[in-house]
């Protein structure tokens, strides 16, 4: 009977966890959320529990026919949870997405792991330095003046022209910094197209960029796509 309640125990702490973890991600509307966080911390957690009670599980079993090795099977776990969150990992045009929910999954079968094992401790510490992780730095990092990058694509009729000069000067005119430019025509050459990588503190300098290469006639096409984390 004090068995079945340490197994209990475990699961039930696993699910508190795992529910945590993934509240924050549901709060933030990420893909992965709390039912995900949650079966994978308790699934974690199971499978941990068979190594600790296999003598119990498998009894009257030859000793020598037992080889559940717990840290093969934390090995085997671990591998997995990779496949999950490669999952939830996103690439949208330039922009990568869902690394920190993947993360996330990653560190909830860990806590999901050692509950299992039964380091209660440890598992709510790591459970309360997640959530720190995922809103204080999260909170920080959104008020932090970094660097934010993007590709801009410019395209006018070659018969009109635009000068290289002109554009790089409208580019530094609104605070921005520009690398790797190429070129190339296209439409039999009758279009001629820029690109390159731009960056700045303010993002709103886009928006700027953006007004400033719409009052040009010469000017087809443009596009201001930011790149990802």
């Amino acid at each position: 009977m004090e068995e079945y309640i340490v197994i209990l125990t475990r699961l039930l702490g696993a699910v508190v966890a795992g529910a945590i973890i993934g509240l924050e991600r549901s709060y933030h509307g990420r893909p992965a959320g709390m039912r995900t966080h949650t079966l994978v911390c308790v699934s974690s957690s199971l499978l941990m529990l068979l190594t600790v009670y296999q003598w119990e599980l498998l009894a009257g079993m030859p000793i020598d026919t037992i080889r559940v090795d717990p840290t093969r099977m934390a090995q085997g776990i671990m591998t997995g949870i990779g496949f999950l969150g490669a999952g939830v990992i996103m690439k949208e045009k330039l922009t990568i997405r869902g690394l920190t929910t993947a993360a996330s999954i990653w560190i909830t079968a860990s806590i999901g792991i050692i509950i299992g094992m039964g380091f209660y401790v440890s598992a709510v510490a790591a459970t309360v330095i997640t959530i720190l992780v995922l809103s204080v730095m999260g909170w920080i990092e959104r008020r932090l003046k970094s660097r934010r990058y993007a590709s801009l694509m410019v395209r006018y009729k070659r018969s009109v022209g635009l000068p290289r000069a002109e554009l790089y000067e409208i580019i530094r005119a609104n605070n921005l910094k520009f690398y790797s430019p190429s070129y190339h025509l296209e439409d039999e050459g009758t279009i001629f197209q820029y690109t390159m990588t731009i960056n700045t503190q303010d993002p709103d300098n886009f928006h700027a960029l953006a007004e400033a290469l719409s009052t040009k006639e010469q000017i087809v096409e443009y596009s201001i796509i930011p790149t990802g984390d």
